[in-house]
């Protein structure tokens, strides 16, 4: 195992095992602190988005992308993905069956197949879509795996990857009904755009790879660099689902928002204001 690789593993075991996911960009009070690693799965939070009913005292970590930033704006979505790609070592490879994924463009009508596409306006009919790994409340991957590479970060909600552990099935991949996940059919290293982020470790061929909500940057108190790329405009919005006090409540308490595939029951934690 390289250097960088065990500094990253240390790092990231030691955010996961202390429970420090997001400590500056979440904001606890003391009661929430001691409940943050429990109660998530039982009692969910009240927002418009298929959580459920109650309450819940734990952290939920979200997203909402406002697309109303993005409509005159591609070349911000773009500085997006190319941070999130910069970030985490993603390769860039052009064969469509080794392209890896971790946020990226689509059509309205592959982002949201359910929704009526009949007379969609011009701006959304010409405009790319980013969209990622949901994070949801019932991830089907998790259920699938049979490693247990594939796991939800109790403190904060998170599914998370552990690359050791991925043995290459692709179930996970088959029970995502977002196609959020990429297999490495290569050897991704040589396609990786230079300079390296020796933070964060570079993958091999046979595993499984998406987003991770950037947990290795939550410990270190900063933002998703996705979000970072996009600060001051408001269109992608970050934070504690089952906080009423947060940005991303506020602004789903506030504007109608839709969900990728609700139907399919994994209650996403990725809204979309269209």
């Amino acid at each position: 195992m390289d250097t960088k690789r065990r500094k990253f593993l240390k790092m990231a075991g030691a955010s996961v095992l202390a429970g420090i996911g997001a400590p500056a960009i979440v904001k606890l009070s003391t009661k929430d602190a001691v409940a943050a690693g429990g109660g998530h799965g039982a009692a969910k939070a009240s927002h418009g988005g298929g959580h459920g009913a109650e309450e819940s005292s734990g952290v939920r970590l979200g997203m909402v992308i406002d697309m109303r930033k993005f409509y005159d704006n591609q070349g911000m979505l773009d500085k997006a993905i190319e941070s999130c790609y910069r970030v985490h070592n993603t390769p860039k490879i052009d064969n469509p069956k080794s392209e890896i994924k971790w946020i990226w463009k689509t059509g309205y009508g592959n982002a949201f197949p359910e929704k009526s596409h009949n007379h969609r306006s011009h701006t959304v009919h010409e405009s790319s879509f980013p969209v990622l790994c949901n994070h949801c409340d019932n991830p089907s991957c998790v259920k699938a795996c049979p490693t247990k590479a594939t796991f939800v970060v109790e403190k904060n909600g998170i599914v998370a990857m552990d690359f050791h552990r991925c043995i290459g099935c692709r179930f996970c991949m088959a029970a995502c009904p977002y196609g959020a996940r990429s297999f490495n059919w290569e050897d991704p290293r040589p396609h990786i755009d230079k300079p390296y982020n020796a933070d964060f470790p570079t993958r091999m061929r046979g595993v499984v790879e998406k987003c991770n909500f950037c947990g290795e940057r939550l410990a270190l108190g900063q933002e998703p660099a996705c979000v970072e790329a996009c600060k001051g405009t408001g269109a992608i919005v970050f934070g504690d689902l089952n906080d009423p006090k947060s940005e991303v409540r506020k602004v789903l308490d506030s504007e109608f928002t839709i969900q990728r595939k609700p139907s399919a029951g994994t209650k996403p934690s990725v809204f979309y204001i269209v």
